[in-house]
């Protein structure tokens, strides 16, 4: 079994960015007054946790525009990048064909699909892993942002609306003074391996047939990560594992989730799932996961996930059969 000298097979595609968040001007209004009058500002527009993208060959681009093209709608400081400030603006999606602001693609594959330079709509798990580091970045930051604000519009504590400031990164009761601020959960997400150098891989009940990926789980208050990782496992599948190794995390924005990512070692191996959490689940051998990735009896999680990541770095290469 391999151990210390484990490394993540590829990149985190949700964890790549090249913007300095530069939270030091967040509350500066008269700094960003004069960012969002700027012509060469750009603006990243989000619905729903979905954005415009255009291909262009083999490329794929986030859609920005400048203020002066931007729709009206809450609006969020992302950061500078070479002199430029860029902001996210939570409206409905501008310039679709016919308005058609429900023609959202499905999967990566649909984008190869639609004519060059055609805006189209996507979210990121159809266009995170496509885009280049820097809209990568922008689109997973925005995302979470809008996630955020669209359920925490009023005070916790005496329930009055609050107001956005600091560039969308707090929110200021007007009644009682309390500031709140953007929400993280920490999950954790672990592959398991036997002494025989298998990997576990499940089902939720929710999927169907034929999709499976590596056990995760909330952390729970006072619990540490690896308490977290030995605790989910048992849970869902009555087993025990020893020796929690951490190898990296990611962010995860639906709605709000950091995936960080774990190797864990069972004791034991008799699996008993939690029919409420876990539909079915199995040791693969490498030979036994390629057999059934060939023949089209399973799919994995796609690129963009840190599973895929996690399951790849296991086996010790790239896989087939995306989701």
């Amino acid at each position: 079994m391999q151990t210390a000298e484990d490394k993540l097979i590829g990149p985190l595609l949700l964890a790549r960015g090249t913007i300095d968040r530069s939270s030091a001007l967040r509350a500066d209004e008269r700094w960003l007054e004069q960012a969002w009058s700027d012509p060469a500002t750009r603006v990243l527009v989000i619905d729903e946790g979905h954005t415009l993208v255009r291909r262009t060959g083999d490329e794929v681009h986030a859609v920005l525009c400048s203020p002066a093209d931007a729709p009206a709608g809450p609006r969020y400081f992302l950061g500078v990048e070479d002199g430029v400030a860029y902001f996210a603006v939570s409206a409905p999606l501008p310039g679709l064909p016919d308005g058609d602001v429900n023609g959202r693609l499905t999967t990566p594959m649909a984008l190869r699909d639609t004519p060059d330079g055609r805006p189209v709509s996507a979210g990121l798990r159809q266009v995170g892993g496509l885009l280049g580091d820097r809209e990568a970045g922008l689109l997973v930051h925005a995302v979470a942002l809008d996630a955020w604000h669209s359920t925490h519009a009023f005070c916790p504590r005496c329930g009055t609306r609050t107001d956005v400031q600091a560039g969308g990164h707090v929110r200021v009761c007007p009644s009682d003074g309390s500031q709140h601020f953007p929400r993280v959960d920490p999950a954790v997400i672990m592959l398991v391996r036997d002494a025989d150098d298998r990997c576990l891989l499940a089902r939720g009940p929710q999927w169907p047939e034929g999709r499976l990926s590596i056990l995760a789980g909330f952390v729970e208050p006072g619990e540490s990560l690896e308490a977290a990782v030995i605790r989910e496992v048992a849970e869902e599948v009555g087993i025990t594992v020893t020796n929690p190794r951490y190898l990296g995390s990611q962010p995860w924005p639906f709605p709000r989730s950091l995936m960080l990512g774990f190797f864990a070692e069972a004791t034991t191996t008799e699996l008993r799932p939690d029919a409420d959490e876990i539909a079915e689940a199995h040791w693969f051998t490498r030979e036994e996961l390629t057999r059934a990735l060939d023949a089209g009896e399973l799919r994995l999680p796609p690129p963009v996930s840190i599973a895929r990541r996690l399951i790849e770095t296991w086996y010790g290469g790239e896989l087939i059969g995306d989701w």
